[in-house]
């Protein structure tokens, strides 16, 4: 009997098609996130499911879905899925590392760039018909080249973006919970220093922490308050790690000249007057949004399912010590 998979949101039809050779597929064509009621009532019956961030794979999830197998996140982060509680029941999770690291590197700079230099607000000003023509001290902004850029987090994305500042000739700093070797520090021209001086020696500081508990709140006002008031604060990792509402205020007040986001605290929800500054570029989590990447992410999570599910071990397997309980 072929096992049954549950694809919570859209994805790829090659992908689909990839997983349909091996299992039944149920495939939430709407693309809307299903509600927690919903999600427990599909996953009946399933031995897998390939899902998104929007989708929290919970231990009483886990626990009222005895027969799942594998979950396959679309996705390099997996903190919507209890992966502890996944392990203690012998599900096996997947996610998709390593694809999307040079586009979520490039949009970075998309962010730094843009909000470096006001392109949004420019851009608006252009389309309401309401400039005048050219003038010298209209929209500016500040300059990125031979500035210092703050990395904080030097895992794959992080290392991406050091090696782009490299044409802006920029100091670059960074900061870890562990030091990679010098032979790294020199190829990619870094230098490390801890959290506070990172942050107040920086004219832009980027954010490539993964969340976890220690890394909620990673930025808060205490941090924003050692921050340059010329400098940019860009956040391209989780929404969590900032604590928005104490970013609103700083943003008001002019604790920091500006911030780029891609993700929120409470997605799909900004903080609210989050919206209404001027000083920000705000994208709806669209940084690993090229076709080439999401492709390659979709189809992914297809592989690693259909891996779990015929008996060979997931490619990305995060939780391999599941594995040795069977």
């Amino acid at each position: 009997m072929r096992p049954k998979v549950l694809v919570t949101r859209k994805i790829f039809d090659e992908s689909l098609a990839t997983v349909a050779k091996h299992c039944d597929v149920e495939n939430n064509q709407r693309d809307i996130p299903f509600t927690p009621k919903q999600l427990l009532q599909k996953l009946r019956g399933k031995a897998g499911v390939i899902c998104l961030l929007t989708d929290s794979i919970s231990d009483e999830v886990l626990a009222k879905n005895p027969q799942l197998k594998i979950v396959s996140n679309v996705a390099v982060g997996y903190n919507n899925i209890d992966v502890k509680a996944a392990t203690r029941r012998g599900v096996m999770v997947t996610n998709t590392p390593g694809v999307l690291d040079d586009t979520t590197a490039d949009f970075t700079w998309c962010l730094i760039l843009a909000t470096a230099r006001g392109v949004v607000g420019a851009d608006r000003t252009f389309r309401s018909g309401k400039w005048k023509g050219w003038g010298l001290l209209q929209f500016l902004g500040h300059d990125v080249h031979r500035k210092t850029l703050g990395i904080c987090g030097l895992g794959r994305i992080g290392k991406g973006v050091a090696r782009r500042a490299r044409g802006f000739d920029m100091r670059v700093l960074y900061t870890d919970v562990q030091r990679v070797p010098e032979a790294v520090e020199r190829e990619l021209g870094v230098t490390f220093v801890d959290k506070e001086t990172l942050l107040q020696g920086s004219d832009i500081v980027t954010l490539h922490v993964p969340l976890f508990a220690e890394t909620t709140h990673y930025i808060g006002a205490p941090e924003l308050k050692l921050m340059k008031k010329t400098a940019i604060l860009i956040n391209a990792s989780r929404g969590p790690v900032v604590d928005e509402k104490a970013l609103v205020k700083a943003l008001k007040e002019g604790w920091i000249a500006g911030a780029g986001l891609d993700v929120y605290e409470k997605e799909p929800k900004p903080a609210p007057g989050l919206t209404k500054l001027p000083n920000t570029v705000l994208a709806p989590h669209v940084a690993s949004a090229s076709i080439e990447t999401r492709r390659k992410m979709s189809n992914m999570a297809a592989a690693n399912c259909v891996a779990g599910l015929t008996g060979q071990r997931p490619p990305n397997l995060v939780n391999p010590e599941v594995l040795a309980q069977r």
